[in-house]
């Protein structure tokens, strides 16, 4: 094949090159990260629950008596598996989020470079603050983090009023919204880059006015993807107010010796233990960190160059806030400011685990230090800068080796005992409350060897199920605030029998911490018992009537908002393809 010598010609050639090898770094990435899910099953970490099929309840569309973290996730995950088996389900947003994140990042950098692309490809997707979040199972969160390049070029493109952009603007920050984290990060960003109060060149402004009411439909837009969570939380019996024990106990920690603001600098520094990698440890990664830190220092000017004005300016807002968010409670004041927020303000509780909001700092990190390496390598002799530039695209898998391989096996799936099948099958026949015990919100199943996850109970039950909601995080007791679960918990201490409290079920599950008093399980009748789980059935109750209320009903209206808001920018989106086609 002779290469085409025209310099018109040779451009598109040279940039379908480089998508291609950014999108097969990307699968690499991917298939070496989540290479365990290539076997069949569920792989069941900490927060990360998926079931055959989840069913519709409106317990998981919108939480009647706890606070709605998995609000609109529960419901989406519930409809697709209506339609497709969960693992199929877990595989494609896992496998989504590292993919997307990567191709996200390469595509954001402003360069001509195809090395520097895969740098900051490589760098996001490999990086602390994903393999933290994997690592704990907040896959929606993950979904967020993967969006946020897209959405920050989408918010890019529509300030600078090209077609489309608003479309793009709502489908990036579509995934992003499945959690009030995620949603929060979305509506930010696009709060903040939108933004006209930031000074500008009077040019910019000039032709920022021609289409003043595209950024309001922006926020609007993204703003309606918040509502269903926002509603959900209006309606809760929970109450708005989050226990302040949990300020401290999610508080940034020091992942090695230079502490936890180097931590959270190197986009790591998650509250739990458990799910650091364990190399975060080494000695050299502050090292390497420093090393990022100052790459990103050299590239800012270059991105400040290559970016409308004002742009650098907004996106370092964005990111400073998020740190900010992060490192709050280990500033002076900061743990005291946030225990009382989060009893007196409503939705503060959010605010505990401030590392979540890391992510527009991690992206603009990536960016800057991509555009460092840019710099660096046009400063040294050619032969040198393709040694360092290896380097450097491999240098945040060397510092980060153990997110290979699911974690070096911490993503092993397993498969569901079939009696939890079963078991779902006679609660469907009686639709009714379920208590799971012993009281715990984390399991150790022995089917789902050395590995801690969230209860799969309410996901895997066709019913509303009550299941401990306190958290312990080391010798830090944090409490939830489901008032039916207290009662319950009260119930139990002072020994009274089960039935008494009106649930129509009680689910025992063996072989996990905790026991059961079997004094409290006098008057039921037992419908199934196996090596895993034994079911008892509450005679004393009757058939649940399945109204929903019309607080419930608020949510759904939110969420088919939503959801018509996605509807009506992706058909804009297909609609101006095919015409350009």
């Amino acid at each position: 094949m002779v290469e085409p010598t025209d310099g018109v010609e040779a451009a598109p050639v040279r940039r379908a090159r480089d998508t291609l090898s950014l999108y097969a770094v990307a699968a690499a990435v991917t298939v070496v990260v989540l290479a365990p899910l290539a076997t069949p099953g569920y792989a069941l970490l900490y927060d990360m629950v998926f079931v055959p099929r989840q069913p519709l309840t409106w317990d998981l569309v919108a939480p009647a008596q706890s606070l709605p973290r998995a609000v609109p996730m529960d419901a989406l995950v519930s409809l697709v598996t209506q339609l497709v088996p969960g693992w199929l389900v877990q595989r494609l947003a896992l496998a989504g989020a590292v993919f997307l994140a990567a191709v996200g990042a390469g595509r954001l950098v402003p360069t001509e470079r195809r090395a520097v692309r895969l740098f900051a490809a490589l760098a996001y997707a490999w990086s602390p603050y994903l393999a933290e979040r994997l690592l704990i199972g907040q896959w929606g969160l993950l979904l967020a983090y993967a969006a946020l390049p897209w959405l920050v070029r989408a918010v890019l493109d529509l300030r600078a009023g090209r077609d489309g952009a608003l479309a793009r603007v709502v489908l990036a920050a579509a995934p992003a919204a499945i959690t009030p984290t995620g949603g929060l990060i979305a509506l930010g960003t696009v709060l903040v880059l939108t933004s006209d109060r930031m000074r500008a060149p009077r040019s910019l402004l000039v032709s920022q006015r021609m289409h003043p009411h595209r950024s309001r439909q922006a926020l609007a837009a993204v703003g309606v993807l918040n509502a269903p969570w926002v509603v959900a939380a209006l309606v809760t019996g929970a109450g708005g107010s989050s226990d302040p024990a949990g300020v401290a106990a999610f508080a940034a920690r020091s992942e090695n010796w230079a502490g936890p603001l180097v931590a959270l600098a190197g986009t790591g520094g998650i509250w739990s233990a458990q799910a650091t990698p364990a190399s975060r440890a080494v000695p050299l990664v502050p090292v390497a960190t420093l090393v990022l830190l100052i790459l990103a220092g050299v590239g800012a000017g270059l991105l400040r160059r290559r970016l409308p004005p004002g742009g650098v300016a907004r996106l370092a807002v964005l990111a400073g806030t998020g740190f900010l968010l992060a490192a709050f409670g280990l500033l002076p004041g900061g743990d005291a400011a946030l225990r009382w927020a989060v009893v007196h303000l409503p939705g503060a509780g959010l605010l505990r685990d401030g590392q979540k909001f890391l992510a527009p700092y991690a992206l603009l990190l990536v960016v800057c230090a991509a555009l460092g390496a840019e710099r660096l390598v046009a400063r040294i002799d050619r032969e040198v800068a393709g040694v360092v530039l290896v380097g450097l695209l491999f240098l945040p898998v060397a510092v980060l080796p153990d997110l290979a391989f699911g974690g070096v096996g911490r993503l092993r799936p397993v498969s569901y005992p079939a009696e939890w099948q079963r078991v779902a099958e006679h609660i469907e026949e009686e639709p009714g409350e379920i208590l799971a015990l012993p009281l715990s919100a984390y399991r150790a199943y022995p089917w789902n060897p050395g590995r801690v996850v969230l209860d799969p109970a309410p996901r895997y039950l066709p019913g509303t199920v009550l299941t401990d909601d306190t958290l312990r995080v080391g010798d830090v007791a944090v409490a939830g605030e489901n008032p039916r679960v207290r009662e319950m918990r009260r119930a139990l201490a002072e020994g009274r029998q089960v039935w008494t409290t009106g649930v129509r079920w009680v689910l025992v599950q063996h072989e996990v911490s905790g026991e059961v008093d079997s004094q409290v399980l006098g008057g039921l009748e037992r419908v199934h018992d196996g090596p895993f789980l034994t079911l008892y059935r509450n005679p004393a109750t009757v058939r649940e009537s399945g109204g929903s209320g019309p607080a419930r009903l608020a949510v759904v209206a939110a969420l088919s908002a939503a959801l018509l808001v996605v509807i009506a920018a992706a058909v804009s989106a297909l609609h101006r393809r095919a015409t350009a086609w």
